[in-house]
Formats: C-alpha cells, structure tokens, sequence
C-alpha cells in the first residue's frame, strides 16, 4: 500500500513540545454535545454493526449521530475539524491478523500513528476535541488483544484529544469475555457512553446519582472524567503504560488511571468487580455447561426422506446417528463455521469438565426427545422414527474440537460398551492426542487447505505453530491402523486451485479415503465474509476431484452425493475385484474393539478387517447420484412463470 503524502504542518510553539506537560491556564467549563459522530474500522461487519445500533439508540434520544467507516474518512484534511465540532467522536476498531487494523481502518491508524509522535503536530494538536473508544478483539491472542483499539486510544490522547468515557474492550472469547460475549461487553460500553453523552449535553461532567435534591446537582470530576482537564499522565508513567490500563477491563472498575483515587460512591462497584473476576478465572461465565458438551444437534432428521453422504459412503443409519460433542471449544476461527464464533476458544482446555457418563447420558436423551417430536409429522416413517430412539453411531463433529475433551477415550470406552459407532473429526492441531487416542470406528482429519497462508486465512487457527501442528497431526494420523479420512472442505475462491499442494499432504498422512465436499453458507455473520459466491457447484466439485484423482495413483473415485455436493475418494485396497468395499461391518467392528479393550491393547486390527462392499447405487456414475432407492424421494414441484407476454 503507498501512503499519501502528508501536507506540510505548520509548526506549532517550541514550548509545547519541549515541555512534558500540557500547559493549561485555567480549568476549562465543559461544552455541551449535540451527539455522535462514529467511525468504525470492521474486517467483518462486527464494529459496523455497533456502530449502528449506537447511532440509532442516541437517535432515540434526541441527539443527533453520524456513521462513518474509517476509510471513508481523511484524518489528514478533516480530524482537526473535530476539535471545534460538539459532537463527540466514537472510534469503533477491531484488531484483525498479528494485531494489525482492518484494512478499512489502515490509512486511518497509519496516519495517526505518525501525527502522534510527530513534533510539528505537537500535544494539543486535537484539543477540543472529546472522544471514546470501544476496540473488539479476542484475548486467546494473548499478545496483540485489542491493540488497535488501545493505540488508538493512546494516539489520540496524545494529539491533545480528550476521553471522555474509559475505553472498552470487547472479547471474542466468551470464556473470557467481562460480560459473557463481544455483544454484551459492546452493551455495557454503550450504556456508560450515553449516560456520559447525557450528562455533557446537560453541561455536567457526570451523570447524577439521582440521590441528589432536583436542579441542585452540582456533580464534580470523577475520576474517569478526569481526562477532560487536559492532564498529564501520572508522573512516574509513560503514556504508553497509561493506555494499557485505561480500560473497562481495569480491575478498577469504572475508573480511568488518570490517578490513584476512587470515589467512596464506587468502592462498592469495585469490590463487586474484583469478586467477579476471581470466579470467572476459574469458572468462565456461561460456558461451562456448554463447553462440556451437553448441548446436541440431529441435524436433518432422516426418518423417511432419505439418508445423508455418511449413509451413502459408509453406510451409516442416518436417522440413527447422534450428533454431539464433548467440547465447544477450538483452536481455529475457521470462516465457514456454523456456529458463526459463538463458541468458546482456546488452545488448551480451561473449562469445568463433566464426566463421560454424564455427557453420554444427556446427550442420548437428548437425541430421543428430539426424535420423538416427529412423531404423526407427514413423510416421517413410524417405523425408523422407533429406529431412530436406538442410537446406534455416534458422529463426534457437531462443533469445536473433540480431542480437546480431556476424557476422550473414556467417553468413546462407553460409546463401543453400548455398541454405538465412533466418527471422531479433529482439526489437526492436537498431534499428540491423535496419537493418544484410542481405536475409533473412523477417524477423521478436516484439511481446510493445502499451503501455510491459505490455512491461515481459512480456518484462522490461534496456534502460533498451527503449520507445524497441522504437518505433525497428519503424519500421527497415519500412523493410525483404523480407518482414516481426509475432509477436504472446497471454498470458492479461496482453496480450489491449491490441487498439487494438496497431493503432497495426502502423501504425508496417507488417508484410506478423502471426502471433499463443497463449503455449506450458513448464513450471513459478522465473523467471516463467506457468501454464496464462495460456494462451489456440483459439476465443480466433480471437476476438482477427477483432476485431484490424476495425480493420486493409488486412489480412485468410489461413490458420490449429489444433495450434499460431496465425492469420496477411497484407497485402492477397497476395490475388490473391481467392486468398491467403502461400507462398513459395524457389527464386526464392536466385536474387533471389545476384543482389543479385554487383551489390553495387544490384539490390534485394522480397517480392512471390517469393511463391507459398497451397494451399487452409491457408487460414482450411477444414476441414483448417491440417493439409496429404497428411500421415497421429495422433488419439490417448480412453477415456472410465463415470460413470453403472449
């Protein structure tokens, strides 16, 4: 990016910067506000949404707002109008990849960066001008959490500009987060915001207590104000250690560390607080139980409309399939999370644990309520929905990452004692616990991408080491003598080109099979840019795999589902005499595993020792497209309109 050539500035007084303070003669009144003028810097849409919805609540109370995204918006010909404005500035800014700015808010940040130390600017370059600043971040990136919000709190505070409400810091991770979610650390910061708004609209530095008698409230500084006066920061501080503590996040409180002294009216506010952050350190707020893997999901109920790709490649009972998790949790971001990043994240686990028996038991009971709902709805079977109340396979991918659950092998222990099938879906980050684990009926590794940057950009993980850690959980995978899978993931635009790298990968960890399936939009969301545009056709997909095959000599394409935009690739081993055996023997398997877990480990077996051959239908060319035949099939009926205007 080239950066616009700065305008000559012309100096200001040599005393202004030779001093260490700001020279103030005489304590200034306070200047009445009209309202807001927000600016935003959002790589997602999260920070233009708030701003937003903080234009539309000032609105609703009379005061005026205007929303502005940083990139729209020159510093260097317009900021110093801000000074003279009575409106106050808002700075709403995320803090993307390596602690840098969004790319809206880059030029912005850029030029503020290099006014602020800049001595033809000087220290009251801004002065007059009132701000806040709420930065969105995520503290599992311990080493660069929300400093885009923090530097530009800092580099305005430095320009002369004066705060007039502590800064917020919104976080991601709602293990960590103050309130229990981004949303709700933004509501919080809010709410402070306009109280501040209505009480300077009034000419008070504060809001009232509301204790005081009517009209005779003669409200002074509190310390969070105090930035108003001009003052410097404490002696003995740099300003750089200043803004790393003038937060809403300060064990302080409310209070600004402009100084040392607390109003009697919030010590209560502040021992509350203190309180709070001691629980939360070892029980996060609102994630426990969901981090424990209580919540469950059926997905499409196939109870009479067919069966899913799982059915169609390995022949799983769809309607008999529970889908569940013992772990929310991740160590990616990944764009085409479904979960939309509501989800906790971490890189190891920090949360309360629940027993494998209690995760198992609710989770089934779960699946049974949910199946029982259907009963007397139209197309659903009487007889698979009695089925569907036997849980026979256990799919360990709704959400997060499942290895992380520190009781893996013991709940997948109580899977095979209850002859339930395990389908175990990592994200290649954990190396040691893929080996660690335990036999698994199969056991699957999601290949996001094939290169450093495009896994980076992709699945967003929080690892420092994530390549590294990704290599390593592809080479512990085929050390593994079960049945193993790839789960390539195609995102238009974004990975489909990357076909010579992924044959590289596939030679490391030597998968039995590979599914690639093209990315599912779920929805708008504010934590990734995915739309429609990104997601593949079918015929692409096709294309990909026919041209991924070619340079796969010992794999060929087995079967194929259309619904799902989804081929498998499988290993050539399961071609026998010239017949796909991609099925699995699931009674075979339970006796293969009970047999393992009763000689400690020493009679091992592998995936060819329970496989099953694959029905015709389900293979690649047949004309059923992966539907099984026995299913009635739903074609929703097309009204096409007459355009001809005859």
């Amino acid at each position: 990016m080239t950066w616009k050539k700065r305008k000559p500035v012309k100096p200001v007084d040599s005393w202004l910067y030779k001093s260490g303070k700001k020279k103030i003669s005489e304590k200034e009144k306070v200047v009445s506000v009209v309202g807001l003028r927000i600016f935003y810097g959002s790589q997602t849409g999260t920070a233009k949404g708030f701003a937003r919805e903080l234009a539309d609540d000032v609105q609703n109370l009379g005061f005026q707002s205007e929303v502005i995204d940083m990139k729209d918006y020159d510093p260097e010909d317009r900021i110093s109008d801000e000074c003279t404005s009575k409106r106050i500035c808002v700075f709403l800014v995320a803090t993307y990849t390596d602690g840098k700015p969004p790319e809206s808010a880059d030029w912005f940040c850029k030029w503020l960066e290099e006014a602020s130390t800049d001595f033809r600017y000087g220290n009251t370059y801004l002065k007059g001008m009132r701000y806040a600043v709420f930065g969105l971040g995520n503290s599992v990136y311990a080493g660069h959490y929300n400093t885009v919000g923090k530097s530009v709190d800092k580099w305005l505070w430095m320009l002369g500009a004066a705060r007039v409400t502590s800064r917020g810091e919104g976080d991601c991770d709602v293990a960590a987060s103050r309130h229990g979610s981004l949303q709700a650390d933004f509501q919080a910061w809010r709410t402070r915001l306009v109280g501040r708004l209505q009480a300077l609209a009034q000419g008070r530095r504060r809001p009232c207590s509301g204790k005081c008698k009517k009209g005779s409230c003669k409200s002074t500084n509190r310390p969070e104000e105090a930035a108003e006066d001009g003052s410097s920061p404490p002696e003995g501080h740099s300003s750089e250690e200043l803004f790393e503590s003038s937060s809403d996040s300060d064990s302080s409180g409310e209070g600004e560390t402009r100084g040392s002294v607390i109003d009697m009216e919030d010590l209560g506010d502040v021992i509350n607080h203190i309180k709070k952050a001691k629980v939360s350190s070892s029980t996060p707020a609102g994630v426990s139980q969901l981090a424990t893997g209580i919540l469950y999901l059926l997905g499409i109920p196939w109870l009479g409309r067919g069966g899913c790709y799982k059915h169609t490649f390995y022949g799983i009972e769809s309607h008999r399939c529970m889908e569940t998790t013992p772990s929310l949790a991740c160590a990616n971001k990944c764009v085409f999370c479904w979960r939309h990043h509501t989800n906790p994240v971490g890189t190891e686990w920090r949360w309360k644990m629940d027993p494998a028996e209690k995760i198992l038991k609710e989770s089934v009971e779960n699946h049974q309520n949910m199946i029982r709902q259907f009963r007397g709805v139209p197309g659903v079977w009487p007889a698979r929905l009695e089925e569907g109340l036997a849980v026979k396979h256990c799919a360990l991918s709704l959400v997060g990452e499942p290895i992380m659950y520190p009781e893996i092998n013991a709940f997948l222990r109580l899977l095979h004692q209850r002859q339930i099938s395990s389908f175990l879906v990592t994200n290649a980050q954990f190396p040691d616990e893929i080996r660690n684990l335990l036999p698994v009926t199969q056991l699957y590794v999601s290949v996001d991408a094939s290169t450093r940057d495009s896994l980076k950009k992709i699945d967003r993980p929080l690892f420092k080491d994530f390549w590294e850690r990704f290599l390593d959980s592809l080479q512990a995978l085929g050390e593994k003598k079960q049945r193993t899978v790839y789960r390539l993931t195609l995102v238009k635009a974004w990975n489909v080109d990357e076909m010579m790298a992924y044959a590289e990968l596939i030679a490391l960890g030597q998968p039995e099979f590979i599914e690639v399936k093209g990315v599912t939009y779920c929805g708008e969301s504010s934590a990734s840019s995915l739309t429609m545009a990104n997601v593949p056709w079918h015929e692409e997909v096709i294309h990909f795999v026919q041209q991924l095959a070619r340079l796969l000599p010992d794999y060929g394409i087995a079967c194929e589902h259309e619904h799902s935009n989804c081929l498998l690739l499988a290993h050539h081993k399961f071609k026998v005499e010239g017949e796909w055996w991609t099925w699995i023997d699931y009674r075979r398997f339970q006796e293969l595993v009970q047999q393992y877990e009763e000689s400690g480990g020493t009679r091992t077996f592998s995936s060819l020792d329970y496989m099953a051959k694959t029905p015709s239908w389900a293979v690649f060319g047949a004309q059923e497209r992966g539907f099984n035949p026995s299913d009635k099939r739903f074609q929703k009926k097309k009204t096409t309109k007459d355009l001809s205007g005859c």
